[in-house]
Parts: structure tokens; C-alpha cells; sequence
């Protein structure tokens, strides 16, 4: 990052480094001084600045810095920058922390942005740092280039400017006109619902164009060199510069005129274009020469002709050229921003270029010439020829790069008429696609608007449908399951999307626990599905007959499905799957029926893969999935971290269905271990909302997370009271496991029922877990939780043991240190030397799982059966009693100066986790940089 980037950026309208006065504004430079006016009256607000690349966005930001510093008031300026985007919150910092009156605590300030994990604390402090500055005074904070900013600084941006609303602080943004980023585009939205101003500029108008040549030549231009200066069209930047690069050689000064010397100039070479040109990558760069070369319009296919290569690999080229606002679209086309810069990129090549370039474009066949010289031979059949390749390259890339494949079919989707036949069919590719990169609002957008807009054929509306109920599997089982139905519905369509449609419907109702209706309706699309010869829908219908399997407690019958399900789905490729991917449901599978370790190396290999190829949306699933798994494995702190790495976005499309029945219920639970209160709370807040939701399955985890909450405060009655819609729904929609969500919830169950004097309660769990484990006698795990509840039922100690017994072939501690501590308790009553041993296993695993209210709980109960002395915690130092075991793994490793992405690696965790662990050791030990952290590694483990 370059923080002296205020002072040295070039803004445009300057020459030779004399800035030209700025001219034709006059109307923003007054709405800008009132803006500043009602500021020195203690009103803040938003100013947008919006224009195209030229238009002098920059210099209306530098003027306006320096006329708030006429005022007096406090200036903090700063600019993104295209290069360096992948800095975080490095435009905004840099304007508050260099420049010449930094923010107070600047050093600190900086020490955050180098220590990972410390970006929450940086954006509280930075926010805390303002405030402090806007009491003693104004402040205008100007950001220039809104649309290189980092997501970081997007979001840092509009939540200060939201929450510092009430203080005395005017925010001048500045960002290009057009085609933004998505990021961008909600932040643009977002401001504007805030009530930010807009100031769009245009192009000059011919009074400002006539002063800006007298500035620049000395002397009123005659109607010549006006002509000439005309060919800007009112753009600042450019008329300045090509003004400038005559002004010594075509133009002289006669009788206070200036006049050209011998007619037109050649074109030259413009300085903002060299800079721009300078930035491209070399494949780029080459592709903006070619381009120039040719003259007029051109398409991808004739530059990739020209350049040798495949038109998919120029997406990125074609891209950073677009963004670097030298080339711009034009239907199917490319064309430049403006013929000055053409002229100009053409300038620089070397004729011998130029002239190979001509005779090779002259020599193509007609149909592959440039758009002059071929307008006239059917555009129309051309666009849909282009359309029709993209979208076969954009299959062909689905699988292995959905984010090429994406672009590959927003592009044909433009190339295709809106009237097209085609058209319905190119927006169900296109919205998979974005949903799988990350763009799930974007792709929720596109269906609804072309569903909104009606006179849609049968089919394609069916299967714009089918792709809107795939997109809302994640985010509303309830609109999944409405999408299905309502293309199902639809007459005539083919038997293969009737079948798809089906199949889908059966997934949502499946996943929304609509179980009776699930088993319907996939019995409707086995037999659509197998006249059509589908696999596609055949791999989901497998899955959801395996979940029909677990719900009735046949779980071998259920693994076989959900291992034939992924198989079938892997076969395929994932690009063709219903339900992305079917491997989610046997890692769940496996995880709930106590194969935890198998479960989790599903998941991480299905993270891994995801991440390779690119896809976003499968991935967050997958993180959402393995959350869960490392609940149960005790991995508390890394559950939490991979929470937070998956959180849903303000932008999903969506309550996050899926996350509700993953994070949401994880992060609870964790926070109930970890005697958290205060997110025990905010996560009660979430599943009261989950209790109202229109899926069953979400209704009945809200419910369940209510009732531990309550039981948690100490109020059995109302556990029970919270339970008992769920206990009264239909016996054929009730959850596999009477209401709860793992069979290791049994015993909570049984326990809270008794507390609240349930009996009946408590006996219908313990019966519900013995069913279970004498129909699955080959899962150790079902019999450890139900010999755990039985013995709690009957107060009996000899089925406590045999589920302590049972629990050391599963990978569960959590369960393993319950049924320890319950049996310690039994014993404790009657021969407290014996409960002694029970209760040290029980807190050793308790400790080594980070479950600290546990910890607490079993330690009084040591102390009254006794035991006076400070256990151990094995695995764990003395010497990090802040510290759970995952983050103490973390710290020593970065300790050793290995990075976050080294760490992750070595310890099998995504990078997000090991940020989440560092940013929580660092509170913990009160320290804010890596090398504090190193030294206190040597001063505690070492001794030095």
C-alpha cells in the first residue's frame, strides 16, 4: 500500500504538472461548498461522485479536499487503486493515516493491518478513532475509486459512514460510471438508501471545451484546432492531454490565435492511455494492440484468431481490459471507449505491426472480417451462432471452472434477444452458474425478473423454475419447495425437466422434513424419471430415498442409497447434479450415526475440491456441513471458526435455511460448552425466527435450541413447554429422533424431562433410542446413546457404564464426558472415591474439547466429592490456560513465522479458521502483532 498515493497521483487536467482551472462545474463545486456549508453547521452526510473514465472525477475530489481546507476543516484523503485491490482496507487507511494529521493512534492503527485475524478490532477502532476526531471538529473523508476497492473497505466504508451518521463527518466517494463490481454495485445501493447525494458528471459542454484549449494553448483556438479539441467530446482528461501533446509542434500562436500549422495531426500517443496500457498483463495488453490494430468493432473470436488462442482464454484479458476502461462492449462486440484512445494504443505499435496485422485481417473470410467491413452480412444469425458456441464452451467448463463458464454464459444470455425462443432456456444455465460462484442474489434476480416479465412458454418457464428451486436449496427450503411445485404444475412440458422438477420438489420437501410427502412425490419421479432414462434425477431421487431410510431408523438401507446416490452424482459430474453435491447428505449421514471420522474426511475433501475448482456456493455448504461434524468431535474452537468463515452474507437470497440447520444451531451449542452468554443469547434470537420458519425441519431446530436455552437458564418447564409443538406434529413429519437433532441428544432429553418431572417424556426418548439401536445393532454409537439414556432414566448405574464402555469406540467426547459425568454422579452418592476417576476422565475431555462451562461444572463436583487439588487437563499447558488446545496449535505454529495459509495446511484447517483462532488468541493474550506473539511462545514454552 502506498500511503503517499494523495499527494503523487496524478489527477486529471494536469499538465506538465500545472494544473489547468477547472472548468465547466461550476454547478457541482456549488452544491459541493453548500455541503460543506451545512457541515460547519455540525451536518454530515454522503456525497457520490459518478462518471466515466475522463470525466475529472478525481479533480472534483481535489478540489472539494481544498476547499474544506480553506475552511479549516480536518482533510483525509484517499484512493484505490487497480493494482493493489487486494490490500485490505488499504485505500481508506491510507487516507487517514498518512497525510498531514493522521488519526490519532495511528501506529496501532497500522500494527492491526499487519496482524491477521485483527480486522473486527481494526474496523471498531477505526470507528472509535473518528468518532474521537469529528467531536474536536469537521471531518471530510474523500475515497477516490470506489470501484477498485477491496470488499474490506467496502464494507468498513459504508458501516462507518452508517454509523458515524450523527457526527460532523462528510464522506466524498468518487467511482466510475457503468459496469461495477457486485461488491460495489451494494455498496452504491446501500448509500443511496442512506440518503447520499449524487453528482453525475458528463461530458463538457462547448463554452468549457473553448476555455479549457485557451488554458492549455495560451490563445483562443481558431475554428481548426477547435474542430480538433472537439474530438475529446467533452472529456476533460483527454482534451487536456491531446491539447498538451500538440501544443510545442502542430500549433503556433498568430495574432493571439492559436492555429494549427499544417493541417491534422497524426494521432499521438495520450499519457493516461501509456499508464493504462503499462497496468495490463501482458496477455492484455497485446490483446488491446491487436484490437487497435484491426480498427472499428471486433469480436472475441477474430482477436483470438489473430492472437493464436482459444476465445475462452481471453476471458481474463478481455476482462482487465474492460476494467482498465480501454475497450468497451458493444452487442457481441469490442469496441474502444473512444478513437483517441484507439489512435493512441495505435500510435505506439511499430508499422511493420500494424501492417502484418492489416493484411492478415484483410486476408479472413467474410464472415470473420471486422464488424465495418461485414455490418451489412446478418448480425442477427452472427449473435446467434456466437450465443450458441459460448454456451457449449460454458458447459464445458461447468464442472471444472464454474467462474470462466459463468462469464462464458452471461455472455451468450446478452448476445440472445430478449425475445428470443432460445432465451429462457440460456437464463436456467446461466443462473446454476452464478449461484455456484458466489452470485446467488444476482442468479435469484435474473429468474425472478424473467418470470416477472411473463409470456414465457411452458418449458422455459419450467426450467428457469428448476434452476430458481436448485439456487434456493441453501438459502428457503419453503421457496424451493414452491418453485418445484408451481414448474410441475405446468402443462406440456418434456418428460426429462417434468422429471427434474420432481425430483427436486422431493429434495425440498425432504429437506424442508415434510418426510410423507417427500416419499410421494419421489415416487411419482422414479417412474418420470426412468422412462426419460434420467440418471441426473435418478442420483437425487437416491438421496432423498435414502434420507425416506434414515427417518424410518433403517439406517444400512440408508447408507447404501446415500453411497449409490454419490457415486451416481460423481459419475455424472457435478455440473448436472439437482442438488450440489449429493456427498453432503453421506457426510451428515455418517456424522449423526456416530462415523465421525469418516464424516469429516468427507467433508474436508470436499472442501478441498470445491475450493480447487472454484466453487463458491458448494464450498460454504461444505464448511456449514463440517461445522457440525467438528461439534460433535469436540473441535469446539474449530467449529466456531468454521461458523464464522461460513456465515451467510446480508446479500444471500434468503433466511439461510441450511445455515439455520448447520452454523446457527452449532454456534449455540458452542457457546452453551463454552458458558458464553451473550452468544447463547443472539442465537436464541435467531432460532425463535427459526420457530416461525415455513420448513418443518427448521421449526423443530429452533424449537430444540429453545428448549436447551431454557434449560440452560435453568427452566426445565420451559424446555418442555418449547418442545411440545414439536412432539405434537404428525408422527409421519416428527424428526428420526423424537424431536432432536443427534442421537447423542437423548440423554440431554431424558434429563431435561426428568428435571421438569416429564416422566412419560423421558421414557418415549429412552424408547426412541432403543428402537433405534436394536434396528442398527452394527452402530456401537446407537446403543452407547440409548444404554446412556436408559440409565439415566432408571437412575441405574449399570447402564452409565456400559455407555462409558460403548462411548470409547466413538469418536464423540462430548458424549463420552457426559455419560462419564452422569456415572460419576451415581456413584458419587454412594461411594465418592469411586467417582473421583469418572469425573478426571470426564474434565480431561471436557478441557481438551474447550468446553469450558463443562470444565467448571465437573470441577464442583470434584471439590464436593473431596478432591482439593487442581486437576489436570491433559493435552493442554499449564502455561496456556487462556487458550483452548486448537488455538493454542495455531499459535505456536505462526509463532514459528509460519504464514495463516502454512498453518492451515499443516493442520488440515482452512485459512478462515486459522484466522478466527489467531484473532481470538490475540484477545485472549492481549497482544496485537506477531512478534509480541513469538516472544511470548519463547518467554512461556522456553523460558527465555
Amino acid at each position: 500500500m502506498s500511503v503517499n498515493r494523495v499527494t503523487t497521483r496524478t489527477v486529471p487536467e494536469e499538465l506538465g504538472g500545472v494544473r489547468t482551472p477547472l472548468r465547466g462545474r461550476d454547478a457541482e463545486l456549488a452544491f459541493i461548498e453548500a455541503r460543506l456549508d451545512a457541515l460547519d453547521r455540525g451536518e454530515g452526510g454522503i456525497i457520490r461522485v459518478e462518471g466515466p473514465a475522463g470525466t475529472g472525477r478525481s479533480r472534483i475530489l481535489a478540489e472539494a479536499a481544498a476547499a474544506a481546507r480553506r475552511r479549516g476543516t480536518r482533510v483525509f484523503e484517499g484512493a484505490a487503486d487497480p493494482d493493489e485491490r487486494f490490500a485490505p482496507l488499504g485505500p481508506l487507511l491510507e487516507g487517514v493515516l498518512a497525510g498531514e494529521e493522521p488519526l490519532p493512534g495511528a501506529q496501532r492503527l497500522r500494527d492491526l493491518t499487519t496482524t491477521p485475524g485483527q480486522r473486527f478490532w481494526l474496523l471498531q477502532e477505526l470507528g472509535d478513532r473518528l468518532r474521537e476526531a469529528a467531536r474536536r471538529g469537521p471531518l471530510f473523508i474523500a475515497l477516490d475509486d470506489l470501484q477498485w476497492c477491496d470488499d474490506l473497505t467496502l464494507l468498513t466504508f459504508h458501516t462507518l459512514a452508517a454509523g458515524l451518521s450523527s457526527h460532523p463527518i462528510l464522506w466524498l466517494v468518487a467511482v466510475r460510471a457503468g459496469s461495477v463490481p457486485p461488491g460495489v454495485r451494494t455498496t452504491l445501493d446501500r448509500i443511496r438508501q442512506a440518503g447520499a447525494h449524487g453528482l453525475v458528471l458528463g461530458a463538457l459542454g462547448d463554452r468549457a471545451i473553448a476555455r479549457i484549449t485557451e488554458d492549455v494553448l495560451g490563445a483562443p483556438p481558431d475554428p481548426d484546432v477547435l474542430r480538433l479539441a472537439n474530438r475529446a467530446e467533452g472529456f476533460p482528461q483527454l482534451l487536456v492531454e491531446l491539447l498538451g501533446s500538440l501544443r510545442e509542434e502542430a500549433v503556433t500562436i498568430e495574432n493571439g490565435t492559436a492555429r494549427l500549422l499544417e493541417g491534422p495531426p497524426a494521432p499521438r500517443r495520450l499519457p493516461s492511455v501509456v499508464r493504462r496500457l503499462d497496468q495490463l498483463s501482458d496477455e492484455a495488453r497485446e490483446l488491446v494492440r491487436t484490437a487497435a490494430a484491426v480498427g472499428g468493432t471486433v469480436t472475441v473470436a477474430l482477436l483470438a484468431e489473430l492472437l493464436g488462442r482459444s476465445p475462452a482464454a481471453l476471458i481474463t484479458a478481455v476482462r482487465e481490459s474492460l476494467d482498465a476502461d480501454l475497450l468497451a462492449e458493444s452487442g457481441d462486440r469490442l469496441t474502444f471507449r473512444h478513437d483517441l484512445i484507439r489512435e493512441a494504443v495505435e500510435a505506439g505499435l511499430p508499422l511493420p505491426l500494424r501492417q502484418a496485422l492489416s493484411r492478415q485481417v484483410a486476408g479472413l473470410p467474410p464472415g470473420r472480417a471486422p464488424a465495418d467491413v461485414t455490418e451489412a452480412r446478418g448480425a442477427a444469425s452472427g449473435d446467434a451462432a456466437e450465443a450458441d458456441r459460448l454456451r457449449a464452451e460454458a458447459a464445458e467448463l461447468a464442472g471444472t471452472a464454474p467462474g470462466p463458464a459463468a462469464e462464458l454464459s452471461l455472455k451468450a444470455l446478452e448476445l440472445t434477444p430478449v425475445d428470443a425462443p432460445g432465451r429462457p432456456r440460456v437464463i436456467a444455465e446461466t443462473i446454476p452458474l452464478l449461484w455456484q460462484t458466489g452470485r446467488a442474489a444476482r442468479a435469484r434476480d435474473l429468474g425472478a425478473t424473467a418470470l416477472a416479465a411473463g409470456g414465457l412458454e411452458p418449458e422455459g418457464e419450467a426450467l428457469i423454475r428448476l434452476a430458481l428451486a436448485r439456487l434456493a436449496v441453501q438459502f428457503d427450503f419453503s421457496e424451493a419447495v414452491r418453485q418445484a411445485r408451481a414448474g410441475v404444475a405446468l402443462p406440456g412440458t418434456s418428460r426429462t425437466v417434468r422429471g427434474r422438477l420432481l425430483a427436486m420438489l422431493a429434495v425440498g420437501l425432504s429437506m424442508s422434513g415434510e418426510h410423507a410427502a417427500a416419499e410421494q412425490v419421489a415416487a411419482e419421479a422414479w417412474e418420470t424419471a426412468a422412462a426419460a432414462g434420467d440418471r441426473t434425477a435418478e442420483a437425487t431421487l437416491t438421496t432423498v430415498r435414502s434420507a425416506a431410510s434414515f427417518h424410518r431408523m433403517d439406517l444400512a438401507e440408508s447408507f447404501r442409497q446415500a453411497e449409490r446416490s454419490a457415486a451416481l452424482a460423481d459419475a455424472l459430474g457435478v455440473s448436472t447434479s439437482l442438488w450440489v453435491p449429493e456427498a453432503l447428505w453421506y457426510a451428515l449421514l455418517s456424522n449423526t450415526t456416530g462415523r465421525t471420522a469418516e464424516a469429516l474426511a468427507v467433508a474436508e475433501e470436499g472442501i478441498r475440491t470445491t475450493r480447487e475448482q472454484g466453487r463458491t456456493a458448494a464450498t460454504r455448504m461444505w464448511l456449514m456441513t463440517r461445522t457440525r461434524i467438528l461439534l460433535e468431535t469436540g473441535r469446539l474452537s474449530d467449529a466456531r471458526a468454521d461458523a464464522e468463515a461460513a456465515s451467510p452474507t446480508t446479500d444471500d437470497p434468503g433466511p439461510g435455511n441450511l445455515a439455520d440447520v448447520t452454523l446457527r444451531y452449532v454456534m449455540l451449542r458452542v457457546a452453551l460448552h463454552t458458558g458464553d452468554r451473550k452468544a447463547a443469547e443472539a442465537y436464541a434470537v435467531e432460532a425463535r425466527r427459526m420457530r416461525n420458519d415455513g420448513a418443518p425441519v427448521v421449526r423443530h431446530f429452533g424449537t430444540w435450541m429453545l428448549a436447551l436455552m431454557a434449560d440452560h437458564e435453568g427452566r426445565p418447564d420451559r424446555a418442555m413447554a418449547e418442545l411440545d409443538a414439536v412432539m405434537t406434529s404428525p408422527a409421519a413429519d416428527r424428526p428420526a429422533y423424537a424431536g432432536l437433532i443427534d442421537p447423542a441428544d437423548a440423554p440431554v432429553l431424558v434429563r431435561m424431562a426428568l428435571r421438569a418431572g416429564a416422566h412419560e417424556r423421558a421414557a418415549q426418548a429412552v424408547a426412541t433410542a432403543e428402537k433405534r439401536a436394536v434396528l442398527n445393532p452394527d452402530l456401537p454409537f446407537l446403543a452407547a446413546t440409548a444404554a446412556h439414556a436408559r440409565g439415566l432414566l432408571d437412575n441405574d448405574l449399570a447402564p452409565l457404564v456400559r455407555a462409558v464402555r460403548l462411548y470409547e469406540d466413538c469418536p464423540r467426547p462430548l458424549a463420552r464426558a457426559s455419560a462419564l459425568e452422569d456415572a460419576g454422579r451415581k456413584l458419587a452418592a454412594t461411594r465418592r472415591p469411586e467417582a473421583v476417576p469418572y469425573f478426571e476422565t470426564a474434565l480431561s475431555l471436557y478441557a481438551r474439547s474447550g468446553a469450558e462451562r463443562d470444565v467448571a461444572r465437573v470441577r464442583r463436583r470434584l471439590r464436593a466429592a473431596g478432591v482439593r487439588r487442581r486437576p489436570s487437563a491433559a493435552g493442554l499447558s499449564e502455561a496456556w490456560t487462556e487458550l483452548t488446545a486448537a488455538e493454542l496449535r495455531v499459535v505456536r505454529l505462526v509463532a514459528r513465522g509460519l504464514t495463516n495459509q502454512q498453518a492451515a495446511e499443516r493442520l488440515s484447517l482452512s485459512p478462515h479458521t486459522v484466522s478466527s483462532h489467531l484473532r481470538r488468541a490475540f484477545t485472549k493474550l492481549d497482544i496485537t502483532s506477531r512478534t509480541e506473539l513469538a516472544r511470548l511462545v519463547q518467554r512461556r514454552d522456553h523460558g527465555k
